[in-house]
């Protein structure tokens, strides 16, 4: 299972925010980089980039931090908040992102999302299957949609889609665990979707069950900005120890 941290975002810095809410911000670095840096130094592969003002925006807004962290890390980057066109997805890739994630997109424009599978290929696409209640939640969990979770993901799978990345937003930030119930119920219900959970983590001993479960990655957040995973429990679990 991959081990993927997360660096959101707003006005070049590293915040976090609680269940997706502008008004929880809390700045923990000034430079994305530095924590970038850090990462690496611990045998970390992945990373998951969010433009948090990209997603209030509608058009990719950050893509100097992205283009700074890819040509000074050899960090894999998936990049998401906001991208909403060919040319936001094209900046993406220029700057150096591996993967984009497309949240709202999927749910508002299906048709403009399922093209960028066609063109650019389902590896490089990440579907962003955010979620309240098992609904879908768009344009930063601002609304709520009528779509539901598990048809959403598999409707999307018909169309090529490898990658899914779920959040439940009820978990997001709070430290109170993720949703275990919801991922083993995606996982037996969307057989083959590579899912890589996020929101919630909170505890080490969480890492092992997802693997468990079957999820192919797992977002870790506020979880290490707080303390609560240190850098060199995720080397040893990344290394196998």
């Amino acid at each position: 299972m991959r081990i993927i941290p997360a660096i959101d975002i707003i006005n070049g810095q590293c915040v976090r925010l609680s269940k997706g809410d502008y008004n929880t911000k809390k700045v923990y670095n000034e430079n994305p980089l530095e924590i970038a840096k850090q990462f690496e130094a611990h045998g970390i592969e992945h990373l998951h980039l969010v433009d948090l003002d990209g997603a209030k925006a509608s058009h990719i807004v950050n893509h100097k931090v992205l283009e700074e962290i890819a040509t000074k890390t050899t960090l894999k980057i998936d990049f998401g908040g906001g991208l909403k066109t060919d040319e936001d997805l094209k900046i993406a890739f220029e700057s150096g992102a591996n993967q984009i994630t497309g949240g709202s997109i999927a749910v508002k424009n299906a048709d403009v999302f399922k093209s960028w599978i066609t063109k650019f290929g389902a590896d490089k696409i990440i579907l962003g299957a955010d979620a309240n209640n098992e609904k879908i939640a768009v344009s930063g969990w601002l609304e709520e949609s009528d779509e539901d979770l598990i048809p959403f993901i598999q409707g999307y799978q018909k169309e090529g889609i490898e990658y899914v990345i779920c959040t439940d937003i009820a978990k997001d930030g709070m430290l109170q665990g993720p949703s275990f119930d919801l991922y083993e119920k995606i996982l037996k219900e969307c057989p083959k979707v590579k899912l890589i959970a996020s929101g919630g983590i909170s505890t080490f001993d969480e890492l092992p069950r997802l693997k468990e479960l079957g999820c192919e990655g797992t977002i870790v957040g506020k979880a290490i900005y707080e303390n609560r995973i240190s850098l060199k429990q995720l080397e040893d679990f990344i290394i196998g120890k």
